[in-house]
């Protein structure tokens, strides 16, 4: 009895059955199988033992947003190895990649993202991610047949920037080190991304990645500024990047309340500076509350649709509380579709988008604040001639709606492709024709998440033009290198052309060539000719013509002096 009690300890020795969360990782999983790259056409998800241990998972279980799997059998995953989970009737099938095992109750793998989770035996979550298409960073693959895969399993917090679409030829490396493996440490502190509340007295804060969940929990980390205090602070399971605070008092609606984070540290130990942003008790919006601001309906080749809209009222409102969509050939509001999937908050002059691939809007126009643009899956069809947008609320009362035209752009533009549509006035009704314009080619030919090109400017009268500094000295030494020509304009509509003379009339520079205007704007001088030569020193003459096509014209003359020695 003493020997056979021995030999048990002797190979028991080591194992580990109280884990800590990320010694158990999801590595590598195949949600979309089909079409069939080189890999059976079963869902799976591979997970790894990052630890030092072998560890025991008999009692694990897998989980998405819905529900959870059956218990794992009795299994010792060994330090740096690999385990396939998959369904019974998959089990043959990837039997022959690696080491697999089955579950009863495998969850079923949505192809355009989801929540899976990995339980522990005592309910402790292990790691957790929530997918969607954007992680695969490659359109062909996305479309079905490669697995996404960790790069770092060092680094299990960082979402997205540590997963990628396999490169394995097979489409994926189910049991064996991953294809795209590769040193990718977090060194970026957590950024708080957005807040909302969801009853009056509670207040969640979005982080970027998961943070560490005493760090998160730790009251002293978080201040509001108003008429109450933090009761408590919770890291919320299972992703952890979210965090609950409790207030002493009850919120008060109207009122916009200031939070202020600092030294919340994400599972690398990177520590976050001190961060303020916005909260309050959302309201409906109701009629013209918020408006249809600008509409991209003719994409760009491999672009996107979007629609930017504007709060013009004194509410705040939650973009998941409202629902954008269009009219069918009978008039009826249909593809309806919710501006945003989770709580985003609108507050007064704030504007956001809505496009079915953010991802890609900041490679085709200037998005200067990515947080006010938002995935709306399956986005309405707007047509490339006419169509409808429109803007419901919860209750399905229409909040605004435009039946835009082709016929709107700039009469100028000959391919209207990748040129989106501006409300020139926020305050002006929607419907009419002439509160539209085509964005300016010096915007872009869009501003998705910001100020119009095209917004109505009360204060300008007349067009303005003016050269800072006048005289400049383009030698790279951090002052003065550069000159600027800066307009205002009373109206869209107009059309520019910029050309430099020397002192003698000769031409030097075609600076710009029949550009559409937005409102203000500005284009730089670095003192080159046409061809990028050196200038000599001396007096130049800027000559600026306008032009729009009620036969307005105007023209500038100014002179700025260079200094090139």
């Amino acid at each position: 009895m003493k020997f056979r009690i021995a030999i048990f300890f002797l190979l028991t020795a080591g194992i580990v059955t109280a884990q800590q969360r990320y010694d158990i990782i999801i590595s590598e999983l195949m949600a979309d199988p089909s079409p069939s790259v080189g890999l059976p056409s079963s869902e799976w998800v591979e997970i790894r033992n990052v630890s030092a241990s072998p560890l025991q998972l008999q009692g694990y279980r897998i989980g998405d947003a819905t529900g959870l799997s059956g218990m794992f059998p009795s299994y010792l995953l060994q330090p740096d190895s690999f385990l396939i989970v998959c369904a019974s009737s998959a089990l043959a099938a990837l039997s022959g990649f690696g080491n697999a095992i089955a579950v009863p109750g495998f969850p079923s793998l949505d192809n355009a993202g989801e929540l899976i989770v990995i339980h522990a035996a005592d309910g402790k979550v292990m790691h957790a991610i929530a997918y969607n298409l954007t992680w695969y960073g490659n359109s062909l693959k996305e479309a079905g047949g490669w697995t996404l895969e960790i790069k770092d399993p060092r680094s299990p917090c960082q979402g997205r920037k540590n997963w990628s679409a396999s490169s394995d030829i097979s489409g994926g490396t189910p049991g064996r080190e991953n294809a795209v493996s590769m040193a990718n440490t977090d060194s970026g502190p957590p950024r708080l991304l957005n807040s909302y509340t969801s009853d009056s007295s509670s207040v969640i804060l979005v982080f970027d990645e998961p943070v560490d969940s005493a760090s998160g929990a730790t009251i002293g980390h978080y201040t509001l500024e108003g008429n109450t205090s933090i009761l408590s602070a919770e890291t919320i399971s299972p992703l952890f990047d979210r965090v609950l605070l409790k207030t002493a008092s009850p919120l008060l609606p109207g009122v916009t309340y200031t939070i202020a984070m600092s030294q919340v540290s994400d599972c690398s130990g990177n520590i976050a500076g001190l961060t303020k942003l916005r909260t309050a008790l959302p309201s409906m919006a109701t009629a013209s509350d918020i408006v249809i601001n600008e509409i991209l309906f003719n994409p760009r080749s491999n672009g996107y649709d979007y629609v930017e809209i504007f709060n013009r009222s004194s509410k705040v409102v939650d973009a998941g509380a409202l629902h954008i969509a269009n009219r069918n050939n009978a008039a009826v509001i249909s593809s309806i579709r919710p501006c945003s999937d989770h709580p985003h908050y609108i507050f007064p002059g704030d504007y956001a988008v809505m496009t079915e691939r953010p991802e890609l809007l900041p490679l085709q126009y200037l998005v200067s604040s990515p947080g006010n643009v938002l995935e709306v899956s399956s986005f309405p069809s707007l047509p490339d001639d006419d169509g409808t947008v429109v803007l419901v609320n919860a209750q399905g009362e229409v909040v605004d709606e435009v039946q835009y035209s082709k016929d709107w752009h700039f009469k100028l533009i000959t391919d209207p492709e990748g040129v989106s549509l501006e409300r020139i006035d926020p305050e002006h009704t929607s419907q009419d024709p002439s509160n539209w314009h085509s964005a300016a080619s010096t915007a872009g030919y869009g501003t998705p998440g910001y100020k119009n090109s095209q917004i109505k400017n009360n204060a300008a009268s007349q067009a303005s033009f003016e050269i800072v500094p006048k005289v400049f000295s383009p030698d790279n030494d951090g002052r003065d290198d550069i000159t600027t020509f800066r307009y205002q304009l009373p109206a869209p509509g107009y059309m520019i052309s910029i050309s430099i003379f020397d002192i003698g009339g000769r031409t030097v520079r075609y600076l710009v060539r029949n550009a559409l205007l937005g409102r203000s704007g500005h284009w730089n001088w670095d003192g080159l000719g046409e061809q990028g030569t050196k200038l000599r020193t001396g007096t130049y003459i800027v000559l600026s013509e306008l032009f729009n096509l009620e036969g307005k014209k105007e023209r500038f003359k100014q002179t700025v002096v260079l200094n090139s020695d």
